[in-house]
């Protein structure tokens, strides 16, 4: 017989090698022997993070959430400029009137009434899931102002053809 030469063999220079990995043997009452994989506990013991994060946000009176991959460090400000940025490049319809990041409110669920603050970090909300709507006309959003104006008043677009 031919015998293995010590150079065809893997070496390993880790902490644990491949054998330590063995099945263990459980005994399954009568129907066999059942094997189960001992996995290494190595991520939990370094306390890996995550580096990404995924992220669902429904939009007010749009179909489907979008999905924004974020770093876990981000804001509700940035999440609500990617949320929009995504929804405009998506071209997902209807199409919003308003694309300005300040004429939104970031809530936990469409039935939540205070919104989230836009400084505060993804990571300590708890949540992956989230609703955008519009905010309550305000002197930051003008255009939504106008619209309102508009839509009550009609006719007052001919007032600056009678002056």
């Amino acid at each position: 017989m031919t015998s293995v030469s010590p150079g065809h063999r893997r070496k390993f220079s880790g902490k644990d090698p491949p054998s330590s990995r063995r099945p263990e043997k459980h005994w399954s009452g009568g129907r066999g022997l059942a094997l189960t994989l001992k996995a290494p506990l190595e991520n939990s013991e370094r306390g890996l993070r995550a580096s990404k994060v995924l992220v669902n946000v429904s939009i007010e009176k749009c179909v489907g959430a979008v999905q924004v991959v974020m770093s876990p460090e981000g804001t509700v400000a940035d999440l609500i400029k990617a949320a929009l940025a995504i929804y405009e490049k998506e071209k997902r319809r209807p199409f919003l009137e308003n694309n300005d990041p300040k004429c939104y409110d970031l809530h936990y669920s469409s039935f939540a009434l205070e919104s989230l603050k836009v400084d505060e970090k993804i990571m300590k909300l708890g949540s992956r899931n989230f609703f955008l709507c519009s905010k309550p006309p305000t002197s930051s959003c003008p255009e939504k102002e106008n619209m309102a104006i508009d839509s009550a008043f009609p006719w007052m677009v001919f007032v600056p053809l009678l002056l």
